[in-house]
């Protein structure tokens, strides 16, 4: 049996389209969330949470005090910190619990997903929005002799974690303009004892 490897550009293609979908005033808005937070919270499930942590461990070295939801070293959110998930659907139960939690607790919920609308979106202060990539055989019908989209053979959320990663990288670099960090200050944080 031979298997045909898919072209990368295709993917490439979705994930720029994904993250071009992006507003840049939801964007903006994002980074001053950040820039003004006391201290910044990430939570996410499955792989989304895995792309969380990416991004936690790149807030620790801009110098912004970070800390992922469950673990066991993450202090009470008060007022002033900033939760921040990343969730597709938008609707994933055990962050819908933790986001009202924290907003109980008087932080700030900034959410990233694919979702128009669900629970999350209802709890969140700050919505960035990566609007989902559909299958061109999805918008435009079957067509014949034509092959499916590539990003259809990603299984599930796969392209919304790949764009979340990918997104989250980017506003680093904002980040980095708005905080006055340089890449040297990021390298003098970076973990020594590895």
């Amino acid at each position: 049996m031979t298997t045909s490897f898919p072209d990368p550009a295709h993917v490439l293609a979705d994930l720029s389209r994904m993250i071009h979908g992006v507003s840049a005033d939801e964007a903006a808005t994002f980074v001053r969330e950040v820039v003004a937070a006391r201290r910044v919270y990430v939570a996410g499930a499955g792989r989304s949470g895995l792309m969380m942590r990416a991004f936690a461990t790149r807030l620790m070295h801009l110098g912004k005090e970070t800390h992922v939801i469950g673990d066991v070293t993450a202090p009470a959110l008060t007022r002033g910190d900033l939760l921040i998930i990343g969730s597709g659907s938008g609707r994933t139960e055990s962050m819908v619990g933790v986001a009202a939690r924290a907003q109980s607790a008087g932080a700030r919920v900034a959410l990233i997903t694919s979702a128009i609308l669900g629970p999350l979106a209802a709890l969140a202060h700050v919505r960035v929005r990566m609007p989902p990539i559909l299958p061109a055989d999805v918008l435009a019908g079957p067509q014949p002799g034509a092959a499916p989209a590539p990003s259809v053979f990603q299984p599930m959320r796969t392209l919304f974690e790949q764009a979340l990663l990918v997104w989250l990288d980017l506003t680093v670099v904002s980040l980095m303009d708005a905080l006055g960090v340089t890449p040297d200050m990021i390298e003098a944080r970076h973990q020594n004892v590895e």
